[in-house]
Order: structure tokens, then C-alpha cells, then sequence
């Protein structure tokens, strides 16, 4: 009836079970446990409070860079032009977004129409004629020759304080 290989195999399953059963082996698991339950138990720390994120209005737009030297005012604040004023409500032109020490002359070009300067920024080169506007601070270009182009800023000089200043740019420098 019951081949050999099938006797070997239930003697297996039963002397498996019958360990099973035992006590032998859970002794050690049920001193650790206990153990475990007799040491204090730790105290969890809350957690932090949360802060919550607090929006900020940029309102130093419109002043000096701290990379740029401070204008030295050579007169008091009566005898500065108070006719001069950024435009605010034009609209911007693409070459003020860039710093005007990140633009540079690479050259220039003329037609009928008259002589145009070729500047360079990170996003290529750009024709540009008297009048344009380029640069953070109100620069409007108001003389282009061969091997100049320039420009005037206006910048803050104080609380409601405007004053032009002069840049140029030189062919093949800064």
C-alpha cells in the first residue's frame, strides 16, 4: 500500500508538528519579552511648532546695486533737477532686463534710415538705435557712432530723488 518514499515523507510532517507544539523553543522569547516590559518607557517629544510662511513685498527695486559704487552728490538737494524722472508707465524694453554691464558693443550697422549699434547680451545680439532703452535703470540711448554707444541712466539718489548719469559702451570693451 504506502510506498517507502510516502512513510518517510508523513514521519516528516508529523515529528515537524509535534515540535511545533513544544515548549522548548518559546521559554527564551517569553524572558526577553519580559525584559523588554520592565524597562521604562521613553517619552516622546511633540513635535515643533510649525511657523507659518510669511510673504515679502521686494521693495528695493528701483535703488542703487550694492555691486555699484555709490553716486557722490556734489550738491545739495535743492540744486538737483527734480524734473528728472524715470517714465514708469511705458512699457519695457527687452534689453531692460539685463544689467548694462552684462551688455557689450560688438558693432554697428547703417541704411537709409540711419546707423544702428549691434550689442550682445546672454540672449544674442540686438540692433539698437538712438532712443531704445536698455539696462535695469531707465537707460536710454541717446548717441551711436562706429566705435561708441551711450547711454543715460537715470537712478535713485535718495527718497524721490532721480539723477542721470552717464554710461558708455566702447566697441570691443566695456
Amino acid at each position: 500500500m504506502m510506498k517507502r518514499w510516502q512513510w518517510v515523507f508523513l514521519a516528516g510532517v508529523m515529528l515537524s508538528v509535534m515540535g511545533c507544539g513544544g515548549q522548548s523553543g518559546k521559554a527564551d522569547i517569553d524572558q526577553y519579552m519580559r525584559e523588554m516590559r520592565a524597562k521604562p518607557t521613553g517619552k516622546i517629544e511633540p513635535l515643533p511648532e510649525f511657523k507659518p510662511y510669511e510673504a515679502f513685498a521686494y521693495q528695493a527695486a528701483g535703488m542703487r546695486s550694492p555691486f555699484e559704487p555709490p553716486v557722490i552728490l556734489k550738491s545739495n538737494h535743492h540744486q538737483i533737477n527734480s524734473n528728472v524722472k524715470p517714465n514708469l508707465t511705458r512699457e519695457k524694453s527687452f534689453l531692460e532686463q539685463f544689467d548694462i554691464e552684462s551688455i557689450s558693443l560688438v558693432g554697428s550697422i547703417s541704411n537709409e534710415d540711419g546707423l544702428w549699434g549691434l550689442v550682445r547680451t546672454s540672449e544674442g545680439v540686438h540692433r539698437v538705435g538712438v532712443g531704445d532703452y536698455m539696462g535695469r535703470n531707465h537707460g536710454r540711448i541717446d548717441y551711436i557712432d562706429e566705435q561708441e554707444l551711450r547711454v543715460i541712466e537715470i537712478i535713485p539718489a535718495g527718497d524721490d530723488l532721480w539723477i542721470e548719469r552717464p554710461r558708455s559702451l566702447i566697441l570691443g570693451g566695456q
